[in-house]
């Protein structure tokens, strides 16, 4: 996650103004009210200016200021505009770069910053702003170049640390990006981004002690699917329990008499959920009850695995509003820290989700009433959901990249790629080559009950991956570089999985490599005995 763009200057300029003196006292005057945000004084104060001087360069700018503080970013823009034309004063281009990043034009505002460096080549918030764009953007080496430019002109930049350290972060030098996250932290402590970011670098080197309590700042991420910020998590006022006895707080801490119970808030993606209910069971142990608020999508596969195994898990389709049955409560994913997890005592225990037994027997004899069906069945989604937040865009495929995989014979394709992005269905081409039946699947215990009939899933890293690692099914995972926290840095396997396999790409968004790699690995996993090696050739992969 990164720091936002610096647009707004450190210190709002005095312009000269040549007209009276008291034009000059009314400008400062109006600085101050706008730093202190009394607009209507700010605008009355340039009025009075602009009557008495209408190129006054300071009274444009802050009326391209109020502009755009309510919301009116094309008359800022002509305001910022017209204050260029009369004196390109090298602030101005600050402005208008955020002008044009309000307005989605990047390359304007790329073009904004690099006309104020023309002018002033030592202003640090140039360089911030135009890395933080370079990055948006996924020129991620330049954007480097200008936050370590950043940092040589203003080395206490706490922002500029945090974003270096992403950069960092994506180009797989994860002990630099922690560095850089612990002085972004260090320079200030309130810096919640920083401290989640810190803690997504040190859960990928398997650091999980020292990063739990950091992991707590998740919520400062966490994105809606068109990539709006998401709310904070769901507060409940009950006791938040860590991981303590409670059968010694509980004294303490219960309204009532009977066993202490627990509720746990759901959060992030359904993949989080599928990865981290494998602890409901596990708080069993110090709960009489344990209550989950489940996604609707979610909830029967739960009841059919989790619920008639361990009757004392209660699944919630809402936060109760009667909180008087439940004494403690935590988030969902609070849940390994709760339980001091690491790497190597990670509840690896598999499956802990299943299919229902009638399900998949029917989707059974559908498959089995197709040709061949003496075919290796392999699942497969190439693309990941929440198609508004940028890694998205870096963990899927596009249909057309998946076709040539799916072009190697000998084995039954099954599609479990379930959406609702009209961009993420398989094209002509991907289609032939498909059994296609996501249109019957209604949630995850559909797709549970078709997974529960394959030999092998393939997957980008999305919830369909969890769900077929969780029910024990042998998945390969298609990994972006420097990818989630969860897979960990440098490793082909899973301990969250131990039946999974990674193919992690070598270099950023290039996918040519991992899918040829996967080709081999099905020839070596179903080899073929007529004319097996014909199954290479056959991958032409195109690069991106």
């Amino acid at each position: 996650m990164l720091t936002h763009p610096d647009t707004h200057s450190p210190t709002m300029p005095t312009f000269p103004s040549s007209q009276a003196l008291d034009h000059s006292s009314l400008h400062d005057e109006a600085v101050q009210a706008y730093q202190a945000g009394r607009h209507d004084v700010v605008r009355t104060l340039v009025e009075r200016i602009l009557a008495g001087d209408a190129e006054h360069v300071g009274a444009i700018h802050l009326q391209g200021l109020l502009a755009l503080a309510s919301g009116h970013a094309q008359e800022a823009l002509r305001w910022l505009e017209h204050a260029i034309q009369i004196r390109p004063e090298p602030i101005l281009f600050n402005t208008l770069y955020a002008i044009r990043l309000n307005l989605g034009d990047f390359a304007g505002a790329v073009q904004s910053i690099r006309q104020g460096l023309a002018i002033q080549p030592d202003f640090a918030a140039f360089h911030y702003n135009l890395a933080l764009t370079l990055q948006h953007l996924g020129h991620i080496e330049d954007a480097a170049l200008g936050y370590r430019r950043t940092l040589e002109l203003d080395p206490d930049n706490s922002a500029a640390h945090n974003n270096l350290g992403r950069v960092c972060a994506d180009l797989g030098a994860m002990e630099e990006a922690g560095r850089h996250y612990r002085r972004a932290i260090e320079l200030s402590p309130a810096n919640l981004v920083a401290r989640n970011n810190l803690a997504m670098a040190l859960l990928a080197t398997g650091r999980y002690d020292e990063a739990w309590p950091y992991f707590e700042d998740r919520w400062v991420s966490f994105k809606l699917a068109d990539g709006r910020p998401a709310p904070a998590p769901v507060d409940v006022p009950l006791p938040r329990w860590l991981g303590e006895d409670v059968s010694i707080a509980q004294g303490a801490q219960a309204t009532r008499a009977s066993a202490p119970c627990l509720l746990v808030l759901h959060e992030q993606g359904l993949g989080d959920s599928l990865q981290f209910v494998r602890y409901l069971p596990l708080a069993l142990a110090h709960f009489a009850q344990v209550g989950y608020v489940c996604p609707p999508a979610l909830r029967r596969l739960y009841e059919q695995s989790l619920h008639s195994r361990w009757p004392g898990l209660v699944l919630l389709d809402a936060v109760p509003t009667d909180l008087a049955r439940w004494d403690w409560y935590i988030p969902l994913m609070s849940l390994p820290m709760a339980f001091a997890t690491r790497v190597a005592t990670i509840p690896a225990a598999l499956p802990y989700l299943y299919a229902d037994v009638g399900q998949a027997a029917a989707w059974r004899a559908r498959l089995e009433a197709l040709p061949a069906p003496h075919l290796p069945r392999v699942g497969v989604a190439w693309a990941g959901g929440h198609s508004g937040i940028a890694v998205d865009r870096l963990r899927s495929l596009a249909a057309a990249q998946i076709a040539p995989l799916l072009a190697l014979p000998h084995v039954r394709w099954i599609s479990l790629q379930k959406t609702d992005d009209p961009a993420k269905l398989p094209d002509a081409a991907t289609r032939t080559h498909l059994t296609d039946w996501t249109d019957e699947i209604g949630d995850f215990a559909d797709t549970a009950a078709l997974i529960e009939n394959l030999d092998l899933v393939i997957s980008v890293d999305t919830s369909v991956a969890h769900l077929a690692a969780a029910m024990g099914k042998p998945v390969w995972l298609l990994n972006r570089f420097a990818g989630c926290w969860r897979w960990l840095y440098g490793r082909d396997d899973s301990p969250w999985y131990p039946g999974l396999r990674l193919f992690t790409q070598t270099r950023r968004s290039d996918w040519h490599d991992v899918l040829e790699r996967v080709a081999v690995a099905l020839t070596q996993t179903f080899p073929m005995h007529d004319n097996a090696s014909s199954l290479l050739p056959r991958v032409a992969v195109k690069r991106p």
